[in-house]
């Protein structure tokens, strides 16, 4: 049987809930367009998602433990360093923080790790790691929101979603994405207030690109942590270069609105968050970037840190995937804790002149992925594109890159609905990367949920090489399991 298309009734239904629950991006304009989403959820087998439930808070409190080993991440990060100009900097700030033989006079912010483990389920290997995100890991608003659409649309069109819907006896997958990354930080927050006996509203400052068009995922967790009592103010780095302060005990003061607790950075992964023009610097972008380093000499949690971010790099996931499962134990994992990590791990390699002739001659280039340091989309290499690439690259560059195992997720078994601005289109060969968020302060778990904190699923063709909700031909979607 052929399954008609949807009416406008149900699509404008859909698009007016998505608008309306916040599931937007802001227009040049100033006006909203919703997200693109899926009509109705991906299926997981419980046991894949029980799995990757158990293993994540673990991968987060190694890459907790890692961050805070500062000798390590010089000594093992210094040839990547050197080959990527914009994680040098971030060593030598790294360095420029943690650098001074007397641990007194050592940085004294309060490291809070809100991480994104972004996962495939391989047809072959299982499920794996993609990439760890400790920096601007956003959206899990959005992935609640998906959650609580397709809940939605569950009840109002009941039909439609069945007809969607892989497996009848699929039931959805909690998440609570927004509510506990907000408990996380609120919690924390009061907790810093605590370290110095005041009274009153903790203050979180978010720290965010300049017209930026992806705020209605941060507004949504602003709104969350008001509900929580946090009071939240939204700053650039530019603005925040001639507003911040010191006050007793290395307290972070920001003016015009006091004492800030937590410092949470949607921006600070690339260059242009820290260039400003008008600066007309010698050094490019050292003014905003010195800003950074400011907040973290104050007694402040912050996330991320130069610590995390360099510990969440494509380089240190190559290291620890490489590394013994025994070598965990100096970030305190027991071997079974450092078994199920490596059980998650996809292999890579570091790109040498034998691993490029191995790669030319002997490998199955559709098996590989070419990585470089970079965040969010665009910033992958696959098939015979990969040799290309590495014909171009310098000896002194190849420390930038790494070669990863290529996954290939289960495709949909069922066509779904793929909605992008109004307009609904039959997508017969879906594919999706799994998300699972956690919030760590000072190393230990700051959820109700033993350091969960919910989902974000972004579903693609699997023709499609760049899946980003924002930057690509991703869609949001939703989980429900099967047993």
């Amino acid at each position: 049987m052929t399954i008609p298309p949807l009416s406008q009734q149900i699509i404008e239904d859909a698009c007016e809930w998505a608008i309306m629950h916040g599931v937007a991006f802001r227009q040049s304009d100033n006006t909203a367009r919703h997200c693109p989403f899926s009509i109705a959820p991906m299926t997981m087998e419980r046991e894949v998602y029980e799995h990757l439930r158990r293993v994540t808070p673990l991968i987060t409190k190694l890459i907790s433990n890692v961050s805070e080993d500062h000798d390590f991440l010089q000594s093992s990060l210094s040839d990547m360093a050197q080959a990527d100009p914009f994680f040098g900097r971030l060593m030598a700030l790294h360095q420029q923080a943690h650098g001074c033989a007397d641990e007194r006079l050592n940085p004294a912010r309060q490291p809070l790790l809100l991480m994104r483990a972004d996962f495939m389920d391989d047809r072959q290997h299982g499920a794996k790691v993609i990439e760890f995100n400790g920096i601007a890991a956003g959206m899990a608003p959005f992935g609640q929101r998906a959650t609580e659409f397709h809940s939605f649309m569950q009840n109002q069109w009941p039909e439609t979603y069945k007809n969607w819907l892989e497996d009848q006896s699929a039931t959805p997958a909690e998440n609570q994405g927004l509510t506990q990354l907000a408990y996380g930080i609120a919690t924390t927050a009061r907790q810093v207030r605590a370290d110095f006996n005041e009274q009153g509203k903790p203050v979180f400052l978010m720290v965010v690109q300049k017209n930026e068009d992806n705020v209605y995922d941060q507004h949504l967790l602003e709104v969350e942590l008001q509900k929580q009592g946090v009071r939240t103010v939204r700053r650039t780095f530019e603005q925040l270069s001639s507003q911040f302060s010191t006050g007793d005990n290395q307290r972070l003061l920001l003016q015009d609105i006091g004492a800030v607790d937590v410092v949470y950075l949607r921006a600070g992964y690339q260059y242009s968050d820290y260039w400003a023009p008008e600066l007309n610097e010698s050094i490019c972008c050292h003014t905003l970037s010195q800003t950074r380093l400011f907040i973290e000499q104050h007694h402040v949690a912050v996330n991320a840190t130069f610590s995390q971010q360099l510990a969440t790099s494509k380089t240190m996931q190559m290291l620890l995937t490489m590394m013994p499962a025994s070598e965990y134990a100096r970030w305190g994992l027991t071997l079974e804790e450092a078994e199920l990590v490596k059980s998650v791990l996809a292999d890579m390699k570091p790109i040498t002149s034998e691993s490029i002739e191995w790669f030319n001659t002997q490998a199955n280039k559709q098996e590989w992925v070419l990585k470089n340091q970079g965040e969010g989309g665009g910033h992958c290499v696959f098939g015979d594109d990969i040799s290309e690439q590495l014909s171009q690259l310098k000896p002194e560059e190849y420390d930038a890159w790494a070669l990863m195992q290529r996954l290939y997720p289960h495709e949909r078994d069922v066509p779904t609905i793929a909605v992008r601005d109004t307009q609904q289109t039959l997508v017969t060969d879906l594919v999706s990367e799994v998300g699972l968020f956690t919030a760590y302060y000072q190393g230990k778990p700051v959820t109700e949920l033993d350091g969960y904190a919910g989902y974000l699923i972004r579903s693609k063709p699997a023709s499609e090489n760049e899946g980003g909700i924002h930057s690509g031909k991703g869609i949001l979607d939703s989980l429900v399991l099967i047993d």
